[in-house]
């Protein structure tokens, strides 16, 4: 199947959400800005996966990301971001966001499981509140340590120009 076609607007989603709680199904939901897609991502995803039968992915818009990250980010445009995300086995659905936070979608959708990473305390989760009161659970997964995509642009940085990987 065209990865493309797990990419859906929130409202098409909502519907496809639905269908799957009918029949008995545990979605789950996890979001992120996904920038520099790398190994602690594939894990948090992966984890996420086996936590139900539907994972879906909510991802920040280019301009939720700036407001997130600042100027220079994201260094991949939403479009390319969700096509991404959407080629690896772990993700059923992508949606992207354009809002600050993923509110709405939690909102829309009220999954059954929403899952962040360990590195954000229970009372930062947003929609959390949403997901408990519908009877819902919220699972913080392990990060992988010493990965992430600010660590990444970091060492990029400090490559220099010529990309020669010179440490300081």
């Amino acid at each position: 199947m065209d990865p493309r076609r797990k990419i859906k607007r929130l409202a098409v989603l909502a519907a496809i959400v639905r269908r799957a709680k009918a029949r008995g199904q545990t979605v789950v939901l996890t979001n992120g800005c996904f920038d520099l897609l790398h190994a602690g991502h594939v894990s948090l995803l992966r984890r996420a996966s086996r936590l139900g039968d539907l994972l879906v992915v909510a991802l920040n818009g280019d301009r939720s990301v700036r407001g997130l990250k600042g100027r220079g980010r994201p260094l991949v445009p939403a479009p390319q971001r969700a096509q991404v995300l959407a080629a690896l086995e772990s993700v059923d659905y992508v949606t992207i966001f354009s809002g600050r936070t993923p509110r709405r979608v939690v909102e829309r959708l009220r999954p059954n499981v929403l899952v962040k990473g360990a590195d954000w305390t229970a009372d930062r989760i947003i929609g959390r509140e949403v997901v408990e009161r519908a009877g819902g659970r919220v699972v913080r997964v392990p990060v992988v340590k010493g990965v992430s995509t600010t660590g990444l642009l970091e060492r990029i940085r400090r490559s220099g120009p010529g990309g020669r990987g010179r440490r300081q």
